[in-house]
């Protein structure tokens, strides 16, 4: 049987994701502790793939994702799910929101949820956790350092905690995207709505050096989607640029754009190409399309072979 892992424990968002996802949906389903042990899972094969988030509209790229896709054996992305976040805060039977001086959840959650404490529970630090699920596991269990918990309506009801409130998000329109990763040992067939994502290394530290990786892109008309940069951990204001593209490495515009990066980065290091979430068809323009780069190759052709 197929194995999927997620970022655990059962009530996660990531689990959600997870449960969205159709070709999961037969498959056995591996809870795991952190980002790194559900990926490092995938590369000793002890599962055929992993669900992770790499990135909220609110709080940006997930760290510990994006690292992880940045160096390593190699990881492909091969698909991706967005997840509206809702979130509650609960707490153990008999708890009043009065009473709480301090909050678990994810650092990611926290961030979102800020304003909503700052008002509503002034009085209450905040104290990190693995994932949001865990938080409301840990406080059902006993003895955690915190006397409420944000999360998702599911985990706080898995858990058996009361809500002392709903919908606490400060902005109602939250979404997280997950990504699907696996082994590269397969790409996902060009759908007119896809994504690529790489992550770039300069060769040096110089001006213009950021400015000459996107000209190879804005001259084949290829949008950005995500742009971060990320320490490589080799040297202070050493860093890698992680990037999503719309298009697919089948299309002829993104294939040489790669083929340039290749020639002027150190390294280029291909994430994957995997339709986008949200199914809208990448706009392209006529003169960066497929059939206008086999044009411009077969007149290429006519010149280095005349009389042919």
């Amino acid at each position: 049987m197929t194995r999927f892992g997620y970022l655990g424990p059962e009530g996660t968002f990531t689990q959600m994701a997870l449960l969205s996802w159709r070709p999961a949906t037969s498959a056995e389903h591996v809870p795991f502790g952190s980002v790194d042990a559900a990926l490092t899972a995938v590369r000793e094969r002890e599962i055929d793939a992993a669900v992770v988030p790499i990135e909220n509209s609110v709080e940006g790229g997930v760290s510990a994702t994006l690292d992880a896709l940045a160096s390593g054996a190699p990881l492909s992305v091969t698909g991706e799910v967005l997840v509206p976040i809702t979130f509650v805060i609960a707490a153990r039977e008999g708890v009043e929101l009065a009473d709480v001086r301090a909050i678990g959840t994810h650092s990611h959650a926290w961030a979102q949820v800020r304003g909503w404490a700052q008002q509503h529970a002034p009085e209450a630090g905040y104290v990190a956790t693995l994932s949001t699920a865990s938080a409301a596991a840990d406080l059902a269990a006993g003895g955690a350092p915190f006397d409420a918990a944000v999360c998702a309506p599911v985990a706080a009801h898995n858990h058996g905690l009361q809500v002392l409130a709903h919908d606490i998000g400060d902005l109602s329109s939250a979404v997280t995207r997950f990504v699907v990763v696996s082994r590269p040992e397969w790409l996902p067939t060009p759908t007119g709505f896809d994504k690529t994502t790489v992550v770039l290394y300069q060769r040096s530290d110089r001006a213009g050096g950021l400015l000459e990786l996107l000209e190879q892109l804005a001259a084949r008309g290829i949008n950005m989607t995500r742009l971060e940069s990320r320490p490589t951990k080799e040297s202070m204001g050493s860093y890698c640029f992680s990037i999503d593209l719309e298009g697919h490495v089948a299309d002829a515009r993104v294939g040489e754009a790669l083929m340039s990066l290749h020639r002027v980065c150190a390294e280029v290091r291909f994430v994957g190409s995997y339709p986008a979430a949200n199914g809208q068809a990448v706009s392209v323009d006529p003169l960066t399309s497929d059939t206008a780069f086999a044009e411009a190759s077969s007149w290429l052709e006519s010149l280095r072979h005349p009389g042919r």
